[in-house]
């Protein structure tokens, strides 16, 4: 497979990256779903599922060019260097974007599961009772998890480690956003907003060689918090794709059954038209370290036609649906035969 990649497939590889990373980030969207609908979502799970005992044995022995080359290192390395990068940079504009237009940034995201939806189900041939069953169970577990009330903040480091473990699935499992599992949790503005915003600062303090963050206890907490949440995602995304390898080997068409059902059960938590609900202590309103608004959950409501926004909104979605067909278009283009065969 590296032998096969061109410096063009290599850049695309890193921007599916980024794609997959500013996904992942978004309460709501599935970077599984970006990286399903893009074409690399099989050879992510096989590629992560390498990591095993004899990739343990070979770092063991200093064979670390047939490690490299047994885990797919070349390709591991460009999606995850696009995510890693995607969390300090586009991740940061589409925040601004969700801040100033929340509306059409859902509705782009609503269209884009929208085509997602059909992206997969078209080419899904086995549509008996089982599998549809099995549709109708993930949607189910998809719309509940939108309506359940979160929990509270939580940094005890083993319940951040579980977090890590937890909202990894929405690097693995198309439909169910790792984001919003972590709101349920309690821990999303402190995982993946105070503590990426103080690693940032951090990793600045070191590219000017001030140290000082070390004697800080706040901060070297953050510290402990990032390393115990990226010490979860890894043993997670390990640990996950093993499982999820041996069902895509095993139930191929189960599998797809139930990530159709789950980003249909997505859609309520990414519909366009809702108004927040804050998360409140004392009467008071929660901020984070940007001085954001904490938000708890969703009310949802159905528009008025007679609103321009709401026509706006529906050409976004219809965007977002565009982007997809094209995305399917460039995918059947560049198509490369299933890991499963």
């Amino acid at each position: 497979m590296e032998n096969t990649r061109t410096l063009t497939d290599k850049i695309l590889l890193f921007v599916k990256g980024v794609a997959m990373g500013a996904a992942n980030k978004v309460p709501g969207v599935s970077g599984g779903t970006v990286a399903f609908v893009t074409g690399f979502y099989e050879e992510l799970i096989y590629s992560l599922q390498k990591i095993n005992r004899k990739a343990l044995m070979l770092l063991i022995n200093k064979r670390f060019r047939g490690f490299y080359q047994y885990v797919n290192g070349r390709f591991l390395l460009l999606v995850f260097a696009g995510s890693t990068f995607s969390y300090f940079s586009v991740s940061k504009v589409l925040d601004y974007f969700i801040k100033h237009y929340e509306l059409f940034v859902w509705s782009l995201f609503f269209g884009m599961i929208l085509g997602s939806i059909y992206y997969i189900a078209k080419d899904f041939k086995d549509w008996n009772r089982k599998n549809i069953i099995t549709i109708i169970i993930g949607a189910g577990i998809g719309i509940a998890i939108s309506f359940m009330s979160p929990a509270k903040e939580n940094d005890n480091l083993w319940f951040v480690f579980f977090c890590g473990i937890i909202g990894v699935t929405g690097m693995t499992l198309p439909g169910l956003s790792g984001s919003f599992i972590l709101i349920l949790l309690g821990n999303y503005v402190l995982l993946l907003v105070d503590s990426v915003n103080e690693l940032y600062k951090i990793i600045a303090d070191i590219f000017t060689w001030n140290f000082d963050f070390i004697q800080d206890q706040v901060r070297m907490r953050y510290l402990k918090i990032i390393a115990s949440f990226t010490a979860g995602s890894v043993f997670g995304l390990v640990i996950t794709s093993h499982i999820l390898g041996f069902l895509l080997k095993h139930w191929h068409q189960t599998v797809t059954a139930l990530i159709i059902g789950f980003i249909a059960g997505s859609l309520g938590i990414v519909w366009p038209w809702k108004e927040a609900i804050y998360k409140s202590e004392n009467g008071k309103v929660l901020v984070d370290s940007l001085g954001d608004k904490v938000i708890e959950n969703y009310n949802r409501y159905i528009p008025s036609l007679a609103d321009s926004t709401t026509w706006q909104a529906i050409g976004f979605i219809i965007l977002g649906i565009i982007i997809l067909l094209v995305l399917e278009w460039y995918g059947n283009k560049n198509k490369k035969p299933s890991l499963t065969k």
